[in-house]
C-alpha cells in the first residue's frame, strides 16, 4: 500500500508541473522552449518596482506601463554587461507552498552584481511586485521571507501590447553627442545594432553603452529630423522609425515611434 501511495503522489506532482508548463506555453510565445534552473531573491519595496530606474537607464518608466513594475535585476549572466537590458523571461515557482505554480514574465531592467546574483550561474533579483506575483493570492509575504527561491526560467518574447518603440533623449545629449535610451522593444527585447540617419545624410552606427543607452559622438553637429534603424539581436529583424526624433528635439524628452518588432 505504501508503494502505491508514493506512486500516486509522484504522479500528482508530475501532473501539477505538466499543467504549469502548459500554462507557460499558452501565456507567451517563447524564444527558447527549454527550461533552466535559477535562483530568485527580491529588492526594494514589497509592492514596488525594485529601484527607481536601475543600471539599464530606464528611470521611473520601470514603475509605469508597459513595464508595470514587473521587472528584475539580473545577475552577471542575465545583465551581460548591459546587453541583457530589455530581455524578457518567464519564471515559474513550484517549490514553495506559497507558489502559485503559474508563470510570470519579467523584463531585465537592472544589474545585480553581488551576493547570490554573482555566486549562481543564473539569478533574478525581482522587484517586490514581481515576487509577489509568483505567489498564491495573499501569500506574497511568504515568498518574500523565504530567502533564495529555486525556480524554473526560460527566455520569452517581450510583448508590450499597444506600445511602440520610444526613444528617451539623454539629459546630456547635444548635436555633437546624440544619445538616447531605446524602450519597449517587442520580440527579442535586445538589439544587435542601432543606426541613426541625420537629415541629408546616411545611416551612422551608434555605440551601445553598458545599459539601454545608445550614443554617437560626431565631429560636426548632427541635425534632425532623425531616422533610427534598429536590428534585433537574435531574430535579426529590422525596423526603421522614420523621422522619430524631430529637428527641434530637446534633451531628456521622449519621442515615440509608430513601429515595433
Amino acid at each position: 500500500m505504501a508503494s502505491s501511495s508514493s506512486s500516486h503522489i509522484r504522479f500528482a506532482l508530475f501532473a501539477v508541473f505538466a499543467v504549469s508548463l502548459k500554462l507557460c506555453y499558452s501565456q507567451n510565445e517563447t524564444i527558447n522552449a527549454g527550461w533552466g534552473n535559477a535562483g530568485v531573491t527580491w529588492y526594494g519595496e514589497p509592492e514596488g518596482a525594485g529601484s527607481t530606474g536601475g543600471a539599464c537607464g530606464y528611470g521611473p518608466a520601470v514603475a509605469n506601463p508597459p513595464f508595470n513594475a514587473m521587472i528584475s535585476a539580473g545577475g552577471p549572466s542575465l545583465f551581460n554587461n548591459g546587453i541583457g537590458c530589455g530581455t524578457c523571461y518567464q519564471i515559474l515557482c513550484t517549490g514553495n507552498p506559497a507558489c502559485s505554480t503559474r508563470p510570470i514574465t519579467v523584463t531585465i531592467t537592472d544589474e545585480c552584481p553581488g551576493g547570490p546574483c554573482a555566486s549562481e550561474p543564473v539569478h533574478f533579483d525581482l522587484s517586490g511586485k514581481s515576487i509577489g506575483a509568483l505567489a498564491k493570492p495573499g501569500q506574497g509575504n511568504q515568498l518574500r521571507a523565504a530567502g533564495v527561491l529555486r525556480v524554473g526560467y526560460r527566455r520569452a518574447r517581450c510583448l508590450y501590447k499597444g506600445t511602440t518603440i520610444a526613444f528617451r533623449m539623454d539629459a546630456g545629449a547635444n548635436p555633437y553627442y546624440v544619445a538616447f535610451i531605446v524602450e519597449y522593444e517587442n520580440g527579442d527585447g535586445d538589439l544587435a545594432s542601432v543606426e541613426i540617419q541625420p537629415a541629408g545624410g546616411g545611416f551612422i552606427a551608434m555605440q551601445e553603452m553598458r545599459s539601454a543607452v545608445w550614443k554617437v559622438n560626431s565631429g560636426s553637429p548632427l541635425r534632425g529630423p532623425f531616422n533610427i534603424r534598429l536590428t534585433s539581436r537574435e531574430s535579426r529583424k529590422v525596423v526603421v522609425a522614420q523621422a522619430v526624433i524631430p529637428a527641434n528635439w530637446q534633451p531628456d524628452q521622449t519621442y515615440r515611434s509608430v513601429v515595433n518588432f
